[in-house]
C-alpha cells in the first residue's frame, strides 16, 4: 500500500511518526514508516528518535556517513517495500486528522502518479529572530490550491508529496548534487521534462521548524552557491528558475558588474532589514539576486 519515508538530521521526528502511525493504524492499511538520520551527532535527539523502533511497522536508522539531502532520500526510496511513497520532511506535521485518508483517496485514481498536498505555516508571528523564515514561507511556500493548480510544477515542494515508487526509481534525486539547495527543483523539472503530471490537492502539512533568521540567510548563501554549480554543470537551464531568469536579463544588459557593485554597497543595509523583526520579502529577493550576481561576477 504505502511507504512513509522521512529523512531527518538532528531533529525530534517522533511526534510526526506517532501521528502518522496512529492515522495509518486507524485506516487499517498495509504501511511502513522509515526514518533515516543522515549521520547527525549522536545525542538526546538520537535517543528520542530511536523510540520510533517501538512502534509497529516503523523503524529508525542512522547513516554512518552523511549522504546529503538528495542521496538520503534515494536511500529511503530504495528501502521502501510498497508501490506508493509518501515523502515528508522531518519538520512537517499534518494539519488534518484525516491526512492519510485524504491521500489514500488519491491512490484509487489510476492516472495519479504524483500528488502534492501543500504546505502551510502557523498564522501567529514567531519570535523576532525567526521572522525571516516565517515570512518567506508564508509568501513563497504557503500557496493556495487554486494558485497551485495554475502552475503545478512551479508550485510543488517535496516536503509533503505522494509519489508512485516506480516514478522515483526512474527519476531519482540527482546523484551529482550533494550540497544544500535546489535538489528538489531538479527533481520536479525532471518530472516536467518527462511529462509526468503532478496532481494538486488540499491536504497540507505545517512546517514547524523556524530557523533563526541569521541561520536561514546563511543557508540561502549555500543554496545559491549550489544553484550556480547546478547551472554550470548544465543540470538545469538558467530559464528554469525565476531568480536565474532575472540574472540572465541582467547579464544580457552587461550589468552584472554594476549589480554586484550595488549589492556590496547596500549589503549591510539589506542584512539589517532581513534580520529585523519586520523583514521585507522584496528586499530578500533583491539580496538573493545581488548575491547571485556576485557569485557569477568575474
Amino acid at each position: 500500500m504505502i511507504s512513509i519515508l522521512i529523512p531527518t538530521y538532528n531533529f525530534n521526528t517522533l511526534p510526526l511518526v506517532e501521528e502518522l502511525h496512529k492515522q495509518a493504524v486507524l485506516e487499517n492499511i498495509d504501511f511502513e514508516i522509515i526514518v533515516v538520520d543522515d549521520a547527525s551527532p549522536i545525542n538526546e535527539v538520537t535517543e528520542i528518535n530511536s523510540k520510533i523502533n517501538l512502534l509497529s511497522q516503523c523503524r529508525f536508522e542512522r547513516n554512518e556517513t552523511n549522504l546529503g539531502r538528495g542521496q538520503n532520500r534515494n536511500l529511503l526510496i530504495s528501502k521502501a517495500q510498497y508501490d506508493w511513497v509518501l515523502l515528508m520532511d522531518c519538520d512537517m506535521y499534518p494539519k488534518s486528522k484525516n491526512f492519510l485518508k485524504i491521500y489514500l483517496k488519491s491512490l484509487a485514481k489510476s492516472n495519479n502518479k504524483v500528488v502534492f498536498g501543500g504546505l502551510i505555516y502557523f498564522d501567529e508571528k514567531p519570535k523576532d529572530d525567526e521572522v525571516l523564515r516565517w515570512i518567506f514561507g508564508k509568501n513563497r511556500e504557503e500557496i493556495p490550491l487554486k494558485k497551485r493548480l495554475s502552475n503545478p510544477y512551479h508550485y510543488t515542494l517535496i516536503s509533503n508529496i505522494l509519489v508512485r515508487k516506480e516514478v522515483l526509481l526512474s527519476h531519482p534525486f540527482d546523484r551529482d548534487i550533494y550540497h544544500y539547495g535546489y535538489e528538489d527543483i531538479v527533481l520536479i523539472l525532471g518530472l516536467k521534462n518527462h511529462h509526468i503530471p503532478i496532481t494538486h490537492i488540499e491536504n497540507p502539512a505545517f512546517h514547524l521548524n523556524l530557523e533563526k533568521s541569521a541561520v536561514f540567510l546563511e543557508k540561502f548563501h549555500y543554496s545559491l552557491q549550489n544553484l550556480k554549480q547546478i547551472i554550470d554543470k548544465k543540470i538545469i537551464h538558467p530559464e528554469d528558475t525565476t531568480l536565474t531568469k532575472t540574472y540572465v536579463k541582467i547579464e544580457q544588459l552587461k550589468l552584472v558588474g554594476f549589480a554586484t557593485f550595488l549589492f556590496k554597497i547596500f549589503k549591510k543595509l539589506f542584512i539589517k532589514n532581513l534580520l529585523s523583526k519586520n523583514p521585507s520579502i522584496f528586499l530578500f529577493d533583491l539580496y538573493r539576486l545581488g548575491y547571485f550576481c556576485q557569485l557569477n561576477h568575474r
